[in-house]
């Protein structure tokens, strides 16, 4: 009962809804393109089951990655999904994959990643507290992002250039850390 109440009022601070609240209640992880998501596996052995990170996980492979987010962590990763990197300029993920643009792919999706475990309740947190309403992460890839909540309770993460990016599932928890999904690709300057 606890957990369930619990999810429920996460899901309603972060304002990603009903469905949200009666998948992390059943499961006590949400679904994330229509797969069940297991805290007891790792970052990559979850993501390669969603059918909305099909592009995040052929980029990750691309980079050399899967070892590091199969590691001890913990990550806390902001995982854009399929249509957000369908809607960068055409012709720019197929770019991205090609060999000898590794290093540029490698630093956006670094810039995707934080050390450190940060549940949603954590970034709240931290944006309330925080004398800017916003607060201000440090990405593995070195560059800054930032967090902050609208006026509705949702959150929304940065990039250096201010593009943001919605956090539409929240505290996708893993073995290594925890996922959070996002509609946009944050790219570093």
């Amino acid at each position: 009962m606890k957990k369930t109440f619990a999810a429920s009022i996460i899901a309603l601070a972060l304002g990603t809804g009903a469905a949200f609240a009666e998948s992390h209640a059943m499961t006590d992880n949400p679904m994330v393109g229509g797969a069940p998501m297991f805290a007891d596996k790792n970052i990559v052995e979850n993501a390669v089951n969603s059918a909305d990170h099909t592009t995040l996980v052929a980029a990750v492979q691309a980079a050399g990655l899967v070892e590091t987010l199969q590691s001890e962590g913990p990550f806390t990763v902001f995982a854009p999904v399929n249509a957000a990197f369908d809607a960068l300029p055409a012709g720019t993920v197929e770019t991205l994959l090609q060999p000898e643009n590794k290093d540029m792919l490698t630093k956006i999706l670094t810039a995707h990643v934080v050390a450190g475990d940060w549940s949603a309740a954590d970034i709240v947190s931290a944006v309330r507290a925080s004398s800017d309403g916003f607060y201000h992460f440090n990405a593995v890839s070195g560059d800054a992002l930032s967090a902050q909540l609208s006026p509705s309770g949702n959150v929304y993460i940065y990039d250096e250039s201010g593009n943001a990016a919605l956090v539409t599932i929240a505290d996708v928890n893993q073995s290594n850390g925890v996922i959070h999904v996002i509609d946009g690709v944050l790219l570093p300057k």
